[in-house]
Formats: C-alpha cells, structure tokens, sequence
C-alpha cells in the first residue's frame, strides 16, 4: 500500500518541529520525519531567544515551558577594568513579553513541541525513521525514500521540506547549490560542575592569545564552548588531556580542580562551524528553511531562532496552498524572499565579529578591549545597550504566531 501525506518535512529539530506543529493546527496533514530514537543530543542550540518565548506563549505553551528546568540571561557585561564592568547588552530593555534568553535543554523544547503536535489529529511524528533520498516524478519532486524500523519505505507527499541541518541529505540530493563563506573557528563544547562562588558570567567571549571561551550558565552546571582554530581538532586533541586542562584554566581560573571532572577527551565535542546559505531554497515540490538553507555561525547564539522564525513564516506562507493540495514554485520562493534578508544580514554580522575580533585572537593576537569611546557612551547612555540587545534577542523580521495557530494557555 502506497504512503501519502499532504506534506514531509524531513528532520525534527526546531524549524521541523516548529513547521510541523504550526501546520497541523491549520488543519493541513503533515507527517515529521526523525533519524533519531528521541531527542536527547547534548551541545545543540539551548538559547530561547525573546522572539521565540514570544512564539510558545502564542501558541499557549508557555505554562508548560516556564516549568523547564533553565536559566535566565537578562544582560551581558564586560570588565573594562578591575571591578568595573559595563553592561554591553541588556535584554531587560527591549519591548518584549519575556525580555531575556532562556537556557533550556533543546530535547526540553523539542518533546514540549511534540506532545503539542500529537494532540492535533493531522500531525504524525516517525522517529528512528532516516531520509535517504527523494522521489520524483519527471521534475519535480513527489516525496522521499525512507529506512525506518521496519525497513526501507517510500511516502509520497505534495509538498517536501527539508529540515535536516547544516549537512542536509535533502538540499545534497536536490542539487541547490549553496555559498560558503571562510570561518576562522571550529568548537569545543564540554560541561562543568557550577563553581560555588557567586561569579558572573556572560555571553562575550573570554579571550588570551590564540585562545576564546564562551561560557553559558546553566541549571547546576556550566556550558562551555571553547573555540579553537579552524581545522585543527585532531591537532590538538593529541595534545592529551593535561594540555586542554591547561588551557581551560588559563581563561576560567575559578574553574580550579573542577576542570579534571572531564577525564576523557571524549567528553569534548566538536562542532565543525559553517557558514552559508543557499542560492535558491525551492525547486518544483520542494523546500529547504533553517540551517539546510543557511547554516550560521555559533556567535550569538541565534541559529535555533533564526530557524524557528524560517518555520514560522513557511507555516504562515504555505498553509493555504497546502489546504488546497497544490503549491507552486512561485510560492515556495516567497518563503525565501520573506527571510533571507534576516538570513544574510545576520550571517554578515556573524562574518564580521570572526573577521574583527574572533579571528585575530585566534590567530595569536592578545585579548581586545571594547573601544574606550563606546565604553564611555555606554555609560553616558546606558539605554544604547537595548541596540545589541535587539539584534540579538529580535532581529531582522521577527515572525508572529499566525491566528490559525494560536491557542489559549494550557496547564495540563
């Protein structure tokens, strides 16, 4: 018996589960495609910027979120001088419902996400069920082959939306050709324990000479991302242990002993870090939004929102075709033109604080202050730091829950 649905999307990461749900609630028969068994995959995107929070409480999710474990960051300072600091970013200005970024666990968000799509009764969920290439019919493409536990399959479907991340089996097999643009940095992400002192912490980088942390409060623990030259993991991996002990301490001294709770290099994850965004995001039967369509840069932290928003305009945009069961090429594109603006002009503000600042101090140079003048306009105009905050916490074109989507609060 032949499989069908009305529409694929293939990966179930926040613009496929944003996408997903946001359809269904329209009334259009999607079915989300998922490789893995759950969700439970440590160092992915856990800042919620105020946008997104904005998006759950519209969709009447927001009691059921706020009980997630998480931290809240409201600012961000920098030490331009011993005990001095400036607040560089203060999201507690912005015109927002919830005017911070929440920290929370993204297998937290993704299972709240699901549980909200399976009680539409047009939304399917497959986990353990990996993409493996597309069907098409002359041109355009009709749906995707499929290995799930059962074994290989085929469904069909009106319209196929690839989801599936920076390494995009969908966007590969389509043949959209994508842009890169030169990264100095590659990641290291690792955990650990909170120090009892009443330290603070922030979003900017701490630097030394051929060195960057960023470190990220969370619930009982820190995150971490080192950030290491581009291409040199293996190099310095077989360094050993004590050398990346070292270098941890030399940027986190309050770490102390807490540093030799990583007792394997195994527990150091690597994110290779790309930035690119495709020419077209559509062909006939097909479209690719979030990081299958522009992958973006660790910095600032906005690649999970800067998705979700991708899959809160495709819903927005697509709903109606989607309900007639016939979607033109043309009106896969309006999805493109309507974010990649945002995409681009984020993704050259990444560009630039890798060429200005990232860069050059991976490359030996010493840790650069903030500009003396900019310090002393902040603290003339400490309001001026809502203009960071914005492009941070907002952005280029932030999208709204579309009508058919909203829902009342619910607690249970």
């Amino acid at each position: 018996m032949e499989e069908k649905t009305n529409c694929v999307v293939v990966g179930g990461g926040p613009a496929g589960m944003v996408l997903g749900l946001l359809l269904a609630r329209a009334g259009v028969e999607v079915t989300v495609l998922e490789k893995h068994a759950d969700f439970l995959r440590d160092f992915r995107g856990d800042t919620v910027h105020p946008t997104t929070l904005r998006l759950i409480d519209e969709l009447g999710l927001w009691p059921k979120f706020s009980a997630l474990p998480q931290s809240r960051l409201r600012n961000a300072a920098v030490e331009v001088s011993p005990g001095h600091s400036v607040t560089m970013v203060d999201f507690k200005r912005l015109r927002q419902p919830h005017p911070y970024i929440a920290m929370v666990p993204q297998w937290d968000l993704l299972n709240l996400l699901a549980e909200a799509g399976g009680a539409e009764p047009s939304f399917t969920l497959r986990m353990s069920t990996e993409v493996t290439g597309l069907l098409r019919d002359g041109g355009r493409v009709t749906g995707v082959r499929y290995q799930g536990v059962d074994g290989p399959g085929e469904l069909r479907a009106n319209l196929t939306i690839g989801c599936d991340g920076r390494s995009s089996l969908v966007r590969r097999d389509a043949g959209l050709r994508v842009r890169e643009w030169p990264v100095s940095f590659d990641v290291w992400w690792f955990r650990l324990p909170q120090p009892e002192d009443d330290a603070s912490y922030t979003l900017f980088p701490r630097v030394a000479a051929g060195k960057a942390m960023i470190v990220i409060p969370r619930e009982g623990y820190l995150q971490i991302a080192m950030l290491i030259p581009k291409g040199s993991d293996t190099q310095r991996r077989a360094r050993g242990l004590a050398a990346f002990h070292a270098d941890v301490l030399e940027l986190l001294p309050e770490a102390g002993d807490t540093v030799t709770t990583v007792t394997t290099l195994d527990d150091v994850k690597y994110l290779d870090v790309r930035v690119n965004r495709l020419r077209r995001w559509q062909t006939h039967g097909l479209l690719c939004i979030g990081d299958a369509a522009h992958a973006m840069s660790p910095a600032g932290g906005v690649g999970i929102n800067m998705a979700v928003q991708d899959g809160v305009a495709a819903a927005r945009l697509l709903a109606e075709p989607l309900r007639r069961r016939r979607v033109t090429e043309r009106e896969l594109a309006a999805v493109r033109r309507r974010r990649v603006v945002p995409a681009a002009v984020t993704q050259a503000f990444q560009r630039q604080i890798d060429k200005r600042l990232l860069g050059p101090i991976l490359r030996g140079g010493g840790p650069t202050a903030p500009p003396a003048a900019l310090v002393r306009l902040l603290e003339l105009a400490p309001w001026l730091s809502v203009i960071p905050a914005y492009l941070v916490g907002v952005g280029v074109r932030p999208e709204r829950a579309p009508t058919f989507a909203r829902r009342t609060p619910q607690t249970s």
